[in-house]
């Protein structure tokens, strides 16, 4: 029976509006050469994610075929899918993640490409886990990028974005725990700054939080992404007005960055992973870890640094490794990242 062509949606003006609109975004691999005209101009096309220092992570894991690895972050599957090119179809490779609707899509985009079951295994889990994907195995290998992907980030539905209004969400598994706008109301002033001073370095800490609990106590809700970019506007209105806009943006930034780290635990989540990492790694198995803020990458430093000086592992970078001047233009949310690596003894 002959498929009926479907036409697509159609929508007001000459752009689509809504993310749910944006076809080619919802489907990049259909339009490369799209894809590939945003990112020569130094942007990142929605509803996609742009891997991070891949080179320098094959460089450091040195991946052989026959090996078994870990990619503890799935996410969209860039680093994953080059993992497994260099396995060349021999030995296995485990990936975790935490969002159910995202790694669905990624475990769909691979299996296209020829990489199912046999070579690939996907578990919808939590990385401090991480001992728990193959209880009987060790792993040659391991990969965690911390960073929050940008199919996340550009999809309004999911809180992450205050560029477009919706729910303040900003759960890494929006089918578990509370939202960043529930977790708001439980806080009291206090503790609205300290988490905005220990998980971003916010230096309008005080005065937001006293913003937020104002909003309360006036009967306001803060439920949604503009409302709370309104109330960060507002707690900044005492700077001027030539630069009130850029500290409105980057202090919404933190703000949405320590909400995010504070619901999903995410400190907690990264220090139970490093603890158990020398369990899953054989002797003179390799683990890159890519960062995205001083806190995270404090955590890591510590952790490898203690377990070089108890013998756990041999070896460790002694300093951090960055992007190329190169890559940050053409990925601009590549800037801030920072990658590590340690070796099992």
């Amino acid at each position: 029976m002959e498929q009926q062509h479907k036409r697509r949606v159609r929508y007001k003006g000459t752009h689509p509006r809504h993310f749910s609109e944006k076809y080619k975004e919802l489907n990049p691999e259909k339009y490369q050469e799209d894809v590939q005209k945003i990112i020569s101009q130094g942007k990142t096309p929605a509803g996609m994610h742009i891997s991070i220092c891949v080179n320098e992570i094959l460089d450091i894991l040195q991946i052989q075929p026959g090996q078994v690895g870990l990619d503890a972050t799935l996410g969209y599957g860039g680093h994953t899918r080059r993992m497994l090119e260099c396995l060349q179809g021999q030995g296995h490779l485990y990936a975790t993640d935490v969002d159910p609707i995202e790694s669905e899509k990624t475990r769909k985009r691979l299996a296209d490409l020829g990489y199912g079951p046999e070579i690939l295994t996907i578990r919808n889990m939590n990385f401090a886990d991480l001992d728990q994907v193959a209880p009987d195995q060790k792993f040659d290998f391991v990969l965690a990028d911390l960073g929050v992907s940008s199919m996340q980030i550009d999809n309004p539905e999911r809180g992450f974005t205050f560029k477009q209004d919706g729910p303040l969400d900003l759960r890494l598994n929006p089918t578990t725990g509370v939202t960043a706008a529930q977790r708001l109301r439980e806080l009291d002033e206090e503790e609205i700054a300290g988490m905005l001073v220990e998980n971003a370095d916010e230096p309008y800490a005080e005065r937001i939080a006293r913003e937020v609990i104002r909003t309360y106590r006036r009967g306001g809700t803060i439920d949604t992404t503009r409302q709370l970019y309104a109330v960060i506007e507002s707690a900044l209105s005492f700077l001027p007005a030539k630069e009130r806009k850029e500290a409105v943006k980057k202090s919404c930034q933190r703000t949405f960055q320590a909400l995010r780290i504070d619901i999903n635990s995410e400190f907690e989540v990264l220090y139970t992973f490093l603890e158990k990492l020398p369990s899953v790694l054989k002797s003179g198995g390799r683990v890159a870890v890519l960062t995205f803020h001083s806190g995270e990458d404090r955590l890591v430093k510590k952790a490898f640094k203690q377990h070089l000086r108890e013998g756990i592992y041999r070896d460790i970078a002694r300093d951090v490794i960055r992007p190329s001047a190169e890559e940050c233009y053409q990925n601009p949310r590549a800037r801030s990242t920072k990658l590590r690596w340690a070796i099992r003894a």
